[in-house]
């Protein structure tokens, strides 16, 4: 576990690079351990970077309340570690792509692992942050308890938003109990004997946290007391998985040969959608998050609008590609006008997600 020692607050070095900027009309990249840089449009060229890694440290954790909180450069391992000592963790598993990630970019790219569709998304578990506007100017919302907000959840805002609206400097986070048991069991299946399968998951009361279907075979993970899981094992039936924690790990962080090919699409639809087997994919979230190899953006969009969903070009060699799905007119006046509340010298990411955001 990293010592106190190593902690650091660097906010007002932080404060000052933000101001410096807006006053001078320049641009900033906010960079934090790097393992999510693939993400998101290129944007606009920008010289300058902000690096948060140097403020870190957890500067809350009461297990007893179930709630933490870690400023933005904080390695999200170190976090996990601190949790599991106290049998806790966090409930979104968020993906690391990497040793170096960390929990503001945690927040910032809004990614949330297997347990998502079980316990809850990454905003969902997000209590409150302390920011930085585009002004320079120091900014919290929310706070540290379960049920703090009265009107709009701001802070949740920041969650997803790829550090286009504040530099987050620290994030309260809920935390939940590690589950004592896990199994995963596996099933070979075709595609819309799978799809069935996890729809009657959903339906169910049985401990499931995770759900994959790929290659002919659908994994499905049971966790929390033993007595619960042992009876949920024995009348889900299928084999069981010797493998599993480290399937969901690799899952979880992209560490599988399926995502090493240049372009992946990433869609988001209602998990009743038909499953188009045109192109190889991994299914995730009882048919929920669809992963695809090889799609053009016509038929991935098209995919996503007949699931009444979106889709994201997730990973791609191509520096121009946009990645995500076009917003509304509606939207994206929305988007604008949230960008220029919180940052109208536009200092932050520009292009990021949206070439005028």
């Amino acid at each position: 576990m990293m010592s106190e020692e190593k902690w650091q607050d660097t906010s007002s070095q932080l404060i000052e690079t933000v101001s410096d900027a807006y006053h001078h009309n320049k641009q900033l990249n906010i960079t934090g351990g790097g393992s999510k840089s693939f993400l998101g449009s290129p944007g606009t060229s920008v010289e300058d970077s902000i690096i948060t890694t140097s403020h870190c440290g957890v500067l809350l954790y009461e297990p007893k309340e179930l709630v933490l909180q870690a400023r933005c450069g904080t390695p999200i391992a170190e976090i996990e570690k601190l949790l599991s000592d106290e049998a806790q963790m966090l409930g979104f598993e968020p993906p690391h792509f990497g040793d170096c990630a960390t929990v503001g970019g945690a927040v910032a790219s809004g990614l949330s692992g297997p347990m998502r569709p079980y316990a809850g998304a990454a905003r969902d578990f997000v209590l409150g942050v302390n920011l930085i506007n585009g002004k320079g100017e120091q900014i919290s919302f929310g706070g540290r308890v379960m049920k703090n907000v009265a009107g709009y959840d701001v802070s949740r805002l920041m969650v997803g938003a790829m550090g286009t609206l504040g530099l987050i400097m620290d994030v309260s986070l809920k935390v939940i109990p590690l589950p004592r048991h896990e199994i995963t069991c596996c099933f070979e299946m075709q595609p819309d004997a799978a799809l069935n399968k996890m729809l009657g998951l959903s339906r169910v009361s049985l401990p499931v946290t995770g759900t994959c279907y790929f290659d002919h075979m659908l994994y499905v993970r049971l966790a929390g007391n033993e007595a619960s899981v042992r009876a949920a094992r024995k009348s889900l039936g299928g084999e069981e998985y010797d493998q599993g924690k480290l399937f969901w790990r690799n899952l979880r962080d992209q560490d599988m040969n399926f995502y090493s090919q240049e372009d992946i699409w990433r869609l988001s639809v209602s998990p009743s959608t038909p499953i188009d087997t045109g192109t190889p994919y991994l299914i995730e979230w009882g048919g929920a998050q669809r992963w695809y190899q090889r799609l053009d953006r016509e038929k991935a969009e098209q995919l996503a609008e007949n699931g009444s969903g979106h889709a994201t070009l997730f990973r791609t060699s191509s520096s121009e590609a946009a990645r995500f799905h076009p917003l509304s007119p509606e939207l994206a006046e929305i988007h604008k006008r949230l960008k220029y509340a919180f940052d109208p010298g536009r200092v932050f990411n520009p292009g990021r997600m949206y070439a005028d955001i």
